[in-house]
């Protein structure tokens, strides 16, 4: 049964009481607050929008330029900062939040802090060094995907990849992106995808967001799983300002996620656009090739050998002929010769010979070792002599021996 007793109000009615029972309270009307920045903005009229979090809790912010102006430092992500400013509620939306007229500096937020900590400690051990980093393939066969099966990362890689080449088949692992579990999650995928070894290249990413959402990109176990991946990697995390130790480990590190599809999927029009040039390059150099076999073989052909190969086996038989009367030649020469230096040789032996000597009636004399004998010198008394003459020889006895004077003399 309706109840008409009871007033109903608007919802506009509902915030605008709200926020006047929030501005009526003295303490939120000037208060200062101290957290950590996240989710940082500033707009073009010079507006920043923020979150100022704590370990469990955070509240949205608003800075009008006229006190944004005032600031001696730029606002970003991961600074924890004290604000002063009162709380009120935006009629529009119903949402409750500090409009800030103060900010200081209060130092990095313990996020940050650990961030900057682990990126220092694994830049210090090569992790992010060139020489770790592997190429990407130029034309992948296959292509993994790690990221949420639910996010918009996962849709605009896919959405990316199929204008650019459909051909290329996509392996999707699913995973955690954000919360406790999401860095186990992430590395198992890492190493699926490693032990599947079917994929050339893979795509790890996520959508934007604070730093407490990318958390998990920041974790030392993933950091590590991505540097000892023996597949490529393109980190995709988050929009194009928000760096992550996953960036840093990563083979390469792409803005977004579609720009992640962009640089892993080769465009399929330029893929025939270089298949179609090569073809053609391929199909001019068989050309040539064919051509230039073709002219070298006319040419071969129009040679003597071709036309008439007998022409020079009868050639080269007359030269053979020619040799071999010349060879002849040469061998009867040679013999003359020889036979006129034999005959001279024997001519000048048989003058020189001893045997003419004793024709002419003279004698050879020597010992009984057939030394001949020159000299008084050579013989003493009772030596036995063989004396030689034309017709034979005479076996000698020596009795006296005398020199030329006495010889002479006697």
């Amino acid at each position: 049964m309706l109840m008409t007793n009871k007033k109903i109000f608007s919802v506009s009615h509902i915030n605008s009481y709200i926020k006047s029972l929030i501005d009526m309270d003295y303490i939120l009307n000037n208060i200062a607050v101290q957290g950590e920045i996240s989710n940082f903005k500033k707009h073009t009229s010079g507006h920043m929008y923020f979150t100022l979090k704590d370990k469990n809790s955070s509240i949205s912010c608003i800075m009008f330029r006229s006190s944004a102006s005032t600031l001696q430092f730029e606002p970003e992500n991961g600074i924890g900062v004290i604000i002063r400013g009162s709380i009120s509620v935006y009629e529009k939306t119903g949402q409750y939040q500090i409009y800030v007229n103060k900010m200081e500096k209060e130092g990095r937020g313990a996020l940050y802090e650990a961030y900057e900590n682990l990126k220092n400690k694994l830049q210090k051990e090569g992790l992010f060094g060139d020489e770790n980093k592997k190429p990407l393939p130029n034309f992948p066969k296959s292509i993994g995907i790690i990221t949420s099966p639910t996010g918009a990362a996962l849709r605009d890689i896919i959405q990316v990849s199929k204008r650019r080449n459909p051909n290329i088949p996509l392996i999707i692992y699913p995973v955690l992106v954000q919360g406790i579990e999401a860095p186990k999650s992430i590395w198992d995928g890492i190493h699926a995808m490693n032990e599947y070894a079917k994929v050339d290249v893979i795509i790890l990413g996520r959508g934007g967001g604070s730093i407490e959402d990318l958390w998990a990109f920041n974790d030392e176990a993933v950091a590590r799983a991505i540097s000892n991946s023996k597949i490529p990697i393109i980190s995709a995390v988050g929009h194009e300002i928000d760096f992550t130790i996953a960036d840093f480990a990563a083979d390469l590190r792409a803005p977004t996620p579609s720009a992640a599809a962009e640089l892993a999927v080769p465009l399929l029009s330029e893929f025939q656009l270089k298949v179609e040039s090569s073809n053609k390059s391929l199909t001019a150099l068989i050309k040539e090739k064919i051509n230039l076999g073709t002219h070298r073989l006319i040419h071969i052909q129009k040679r003597t050998p071709f036309k008439r190969p007998l022409e020079i086996i009868y050639k080269n038989q007359q030269s053979l002929d020619s040799l071999e009367k010349l060879l002849i030649k040469q061998i009867q020469y040679k013999l003359d010769k020889n036979k006129s230096h034999l005959s001279n040789a024997m001519k000048t032996l048989e003058a020189l010979s001893p045997l003419n000597i004793l024709l002419r009636g003279y004698s050879i004399t020597t010992d009984d070792k057939g030394c001949n004998i020159s000299s008084i010198k050579d013989v003493k008394i009772s030596d036995t002599l063989n004396i030689y003459v034309k017709d034979g020889f005479i076996k000698s006895c020596v009795k006296a021996i005398k020199n030329k004077e006495e010889g002479l003399n006697g």
